[in-house]
Parts: structure tokens; C-alpha cells; sequence
């Protein structure tokens, strides 16, 4: 998210970063988001109005693409319909492996380790109502040594990460001119 931001702050992404949602109140990142100057808007997905809460508050903020980022759980299909092609999610593995329901973090780099992969990097996909499932939008890739461990991993894929979904919101901003 920060990435995200800090890249249309300095104009390298041509966007506004107009809000950011969390599930809860206090967090790194809604606290990384408030420092950086964002709007935030807490929607828990427990929440009795969760889907209509969360589309009033994207078409409040007038929001032209939406970007998950650690955002672990699914979006209403409301949601999803009414953004249909302008949900983006990141994922740090090559999609279509190692993903899907609980594939998330650490999970996903010892995944890679353990199946003695070669390569891996992250993914920048389209939001459906599946877990991992939207059509790929970018990758970026990096080499799996023997010598990795999944945290050696996981700090590789997190640089390809901040690099990738820069880029990604930059080629969606393209495309909704």
C-alpha cells in the first residue's frame, strides 16, 4: 500500500491515492496511510452492512480502480461486480502456483523453498470472486538459490513487490483515460 502511494505522490504513477480501506481501526497500515496523508475507511467484513458499506464508501471517494494490498479476505461480489476488471490484488509467488485459501505470506515462500523451485517472484492479477484466480495482469521474477530460505525469499519477492504494483496501477491508469 505505501509503495502504492509513495509512487503517486511522487508522480510516477499517474493516480491519486483517494482511500484506503482496513478491516480495523489501528493498524500499520492505517497508520502508515494516515501518515502519508490518505483517507481511511473501516469496514470489518463481519460487519451486518459490510457490502453495502464498502461500495458506499468506494463511490463516495469516486474510486476508478481498487488495489488490495494484504487485504486477506474476499470482496462481497457486489463489489466485485460492480469493479469488475478494476480489482487488482498482488500475490508473492508465480500465479498459478503456489496460490488459492491460505497460500498468503510466509506460507506461500516455504511453499517455494519446499518444493525446491527455481525461480519465483510475485504476481499482479485481476480480482474475481476466487482466491487467486483473476487473470494475470504482470509478473516479476527473481531466482530461487539453494542457498534461500523462505525469509531470504520472502525479502527478494517484497523488492519485486514494490516495484510491481507501481507499475500495474500505471498500466490500469493507462487504460481507464
Amino acid at each position: 500500500m505505501a509503495a502504492i502511494v509513495s509512487a503517486c505522490k511522487a508522480g510516477s504513477v499517474s493516480a491519486e491515492a483517494a482511500l484506503v480501506i482496513s478491516p480495523k481501526a489501528g493498524t500499520k497500515a492505517v497508520l502508515r496511510a494516515e501518515a502519508l496523508g490518505v483517507p481511511v475507511s473501516v469496514h470489518h467484513h463481519k460487519g451486518e452492512n459490510y457490502a453495502a458499506d464498502l461500495l458506499d464508501a468506494l463511490i463516495e471517494a469516486k474510486i476508478d480502480l481498487i488495489c488490495l494490498a494484504g487485504y486477506m479476505t474476499l470482496l462481497p461480489a457486489d463489489v466485485v461486480h460492480k469493479y469488475d476488471g478494476r480489482i487488482l490484488n498482488i500475490h508473492p509467488a508465480l500465479l498459478p502456483k503456489f496460490g488459492g485459501k491460505g497460500m498468503y505470506g510466509m506460507h506461500v515462500h516455504t511453499a517455494v523453498v519446499a518444493a525446491g523451485e527455481t525461480e519465483s517472484g510475485c504476481t499482479v492479477h485481476f480480482v474475481n470472486e476466487v482466491y487467486d484466480d483473476g487473470a494475470v495482469l504482470l509478473q516479476k521474477r527473481c531466482p530461487v538459490t539453494p542457498d534461500d530460505t523462505p525469509d531470504t525469499l520472502a525479502d527478494k519477492v517484497l523488492d519485486l513487490e514494490h516495484a510491481a504494483y507501481p507499475e500495474a496501477v500505471q498500466l490500469m491508469a493507462d487504460r481507464l483515460k
